[in-house]
């Protein structure tokens, strides 16, 4: 299996390798520190190291490879580095993303080429490589994500929201071509997910609004994805799934 975006400890990604690997799956994890370090959060010291230790010592057989996904070569080489470790690849958990915060007056076209060129462009170049390498064996998974864009409006980040958006309307077309193949694809709007990058006033204002009276967690995410991933999963695809505890549904 190969999970993108795991470059922090606390994040989705970190989240999805544990349990994937607690269920038995070998995982390649992806990362990129250098954008987390850019970002106000900045980077995880220690990670990914740390997690691919965490999970070996856990009993997981996990391998690592940092790469710049703004690369156009890099998807393609993701692909085949798990395909040299592992043998084979049924399961593309694709939960990078740049976020970045423009609002109209602030749009950059560079910004706008950057983050479609990681959001857009390489998960569907992941996608073209992983369907080129699938044997046409069941159980081929892939799981996208998109944010809540479509429930409210976020004009503070419109270079990340078009990219989700993106997402969020290919994953019917890449549905209907995969599905004969045996490869289900799905999406996931995770909801207001802690991660580490909300301050404790904000965590605690959005939680008194939240149906649920907390923020998604990582770990919220990581069970629905187990289970998309799963056999019980085969006739489920082309739809986006919300795990936020109703936030969606107000």
């Amino acid at each position: 299996m190969l999970v993108t975006g795991a470059s922090r400890r606390m994040v989705i990604g970190a989240a999805v390798a544990r349990r994937l690997v607690a269920d038995g799956a070998g995982v390649m994890l992806h990362s990129w520190s250098t954008y987390d370090a850019e970002q106000p959060w900045r980077a995880d010291p220690g990670s990914p190291e740390d997690l691919v230790e965490e999970l070996r010592a856990a009993g997981g057989r996990v391998e690592h490879l940092a790469a710049d996904l703004s690369d156009p070569n890099a998807p393609a080489s993701l692909v085949e580095t798990t395909y040299r470790a592992f043998g084979r690849l049924d399961v593309v958990v694709a939960n990078h993303a740049r976020s970045s915060s423009q609002s109209l007056e602030q749009l950059s076209a560079t910004e706008i080429d950057f983050s479609y060129a990681v959001n857009v462009r390489a998960t569907l170049l992941l996608l073209q490589a992983f369907a080129r390498r699938h044997d046409g064996r069941r159980g081929g998974r892939v799981v996208l994500f998109t944010s809540g864009q479509y429930h409210g409006a976020m004009p503070d980040e419109l270079p990340y929201i078009a990219t989700k958006a993106a997402l969020r309307e290919l994953t019917p077309s890449l549905a209907v071509h995969l599905m004969p193949r045996g490869i289900t694809v799905n999406c996931i709007n995770p909801g207001p997910n802690d991660t580490g990058y909300a301050d404790p006033g904000a965590i605690a204002a959005l939680a008194e609004r939240s149906p649920g009276g907390r923020w998604s967690t990582p770990v919220d995410t990581a069970n629905l994805i187990a289970w998309l991933v799963s056999d019980e999963a085969e006739w489920v695809t082309g739809q986006t799934i919300a795990s936020d505890g109703g936030w969606s549904s107000r």
